[in-house]
């Protein structure tokens, strides 16, 4: 009991720290970081009602990476990318560029929107494969990546130790073995499942080849960039076969893991020009990483297979730059749409500019299709979801359940004339907190095959009207309402 005493006595004193670090911190928040006014209320609410839990949330998730610029290019990288850009943009104001497909020529305000704002490339002289299964996405990664000669340069969100990853991880090292230059990187946070010491990544660095994670720990159970990961999944061989999409590198992602069942996902193959900027960007990435001192003209070095005529754009973002250039193109193709939108994403957690664009468009007409999976990978985000879904149906948007399986697709397609895939959720992760990047495809064959795949889709799935949204019960309005509280920090 004597010793019990002390220790009650402590207790004021304890209370009393975790207010002063709870004022010191809402302070830093409001005065320093100029979150936007949700963000800022959402943090200020969890600091005060959970002391203590509350301010380890914000050193692990409210970092602000806005004022760095991480990716950082050289002078004469600058210049020449810079160059190279405004050539494009100052040719098509002039009315001089030849676009090859009508397409191209219609969303050629999109398409300068992302030159200027997201500094995107735009090339024409693609071809384009669309996988939405899983294992024929993997065989055929797997059949170019033993075919490659020279480069493999590889990058994954999420990498699992698994049957799956090891099976990709046998592949590059083969390839190394055979002197191909065999770059790895793996998000340290979607990849914990792999270390520097798992079999894998051991035999592909005694074969030659390298491995980088994206934000490491600093110590083995605490990294202070948990909020900010690199959510891109890119591979280009040889610099002139390419892969952007949705696809990560587990069972669950081929089908493989009872809890989701069938995964619904898309991914692309490219040829063409857009390869060189998928190089680019994987370069960046990877210099930042592993800095290793490799210059970025090596993206565009190799020659490049011309096979196609499809017009793309490769957009990235990141919580470095503050500009949300995904979420601009996003915006533009929206509020540009004059007959039809479709929308497939597994977290629909939009802000309000993009929640407005949206609503905006249903109500004047525009035919809004929005497709959401049937369960939760993450419960908040799930019931966020659910609850901005019956905000759309609301405003005369029709609202679609996924129910074969789990669906992870992040695509857009408007008019039936443009597409976007890549890794970028609707949500305010993807906006705001990840680094992304997405395929945007100006082509009426492309987005054909794109709205195909959505009408089949939905032969998978049942609607959410508006009767069946105003049955559920007290208990999911309950969940709706705590999730969308915390809308800001998911």
């Amino acid at each position: 009991m004597y010793l019990f005493y002390p220790t009650l006595s402590r207790i004021p004193n304890m209370i009393a720290v975790l207010f002063v670090m709870n004022m010191i911190i809402a302070c830093t928040i409001i005065f320093l970081e100029r979150k936007n006014p949700s963000a800022t209320l959402a943090w200020i609410m969890i600091l005060f009602l959970l002391p203590g839990v509350g301010i380890i949330f914000y050193f692990f998730f409210s970092q602000n990476l806005s004022r760095k610029k991480i990716f950082k290019l050289t002078r004469s990288e600058e210049e020449a990318i810079g160059k190279s850009l405004q050539r494009q943009i100052d040719e098509m104001k002039r009315g001089e560029h030849v676009f090859t497909t009508g397409a191209a020529q219609c969303w050629s305000d999109l398409i300068r929107l992302n030159q200027v704002y997201g500094r995107a490339y735009f090339t024409q002289d693609n071809k384009v494969r669309i996988f939405t299964d899983g294992k024929e996405m993997l065989n055929k990664l797997l059949k170019d990546i033993r075919r490659a000669r020279n480069t493999i340069n590889i990058q994954y969100f999420i990498i699992k130790n698994d049957q799956v990853g090891r099976q990709l991880l046998d592949a590059l090292v083969d390839k190394a073995k055979q002197g191909v230059e065999v770059r790895l990187l793996i998000d340290a946070m979607g990849g914990r499942q792999i270390s520097m010491r798992t079999a894998g990544i051991r035999a592909l660095l005694a074969a030659g080849g390298q491995v980088a994670f994206f934000f490491p720990p600093k110590f083995k159970f605490l990294n202070m960039k948990l909020n900010y990961r690199n959510h891109r999944k890119i591979v280009v061989i040889d610099g002139q076969i390419g892969y952007i999409g949705g696809f990560n590198i587990a069972k669950e992602y081929l089908g493989l893991k009872k809890k989701f069942g069938y995964w619904r996902d898309t991914h692309l193959r490219v040829l063409g020009g857009c390869v060189q900027d998928l190089n680019a960007r994987f370069i960046m990435d990877w210099r930042f990483a592993s800095k290793e001192e490799i210059v970025l003209s090596e993206a565009y070095y190799s020659g490049i297979i011309k096979e196609g005529c499809t017009g793309v754009q490769i957009v990235s973002s990141g919580p470095d730059e503050g500009r949300s250039q995904i979420k601009r193109g996003y915006m533009k193709a929206i509020t540009s749409a004059r007959k039809n939108i479709y929308i497939q994403t597994p977290y629909f957690v939009p802000d309000n500019s993009m929640l407005e664009s949206l609503k905006m468009a249903a109500q004047s007409g525009v035919e809004v299709r929005l497709m959401i999976p049937c369960m939760p990978d993450h419960m908040f985000v799930y019931w966020a979801t659910y609850a901005y879904a019956g905000e759309m149906i609301r405003s005369g948007a029709r609202v679609f359940i996924y129910n074969q399986g789990f669906l992870h697709a992040k695509t857009l397609v408007a008019d039936g004339e443009v597409v976007s895939i890549g890794s970028a959720n609707f949500d305010v992760r993807s906006f705001k907190l990840n680094f992304e990047a997405n395929a945007f495809l100006f082509d009426e064959k492309e987005a054909a095959k794109m709205e195909t795949i959505f009408e089949r889709d939905m032969r998978a799935s049942y609607e959410l009207t508006r009767e069946l949204y105003d049955q559920r019960g007290l208990v999911i309005k309950f969940k709706e309402s705590i999730a969308r509280l915390l809308t800001d920090i998911l």
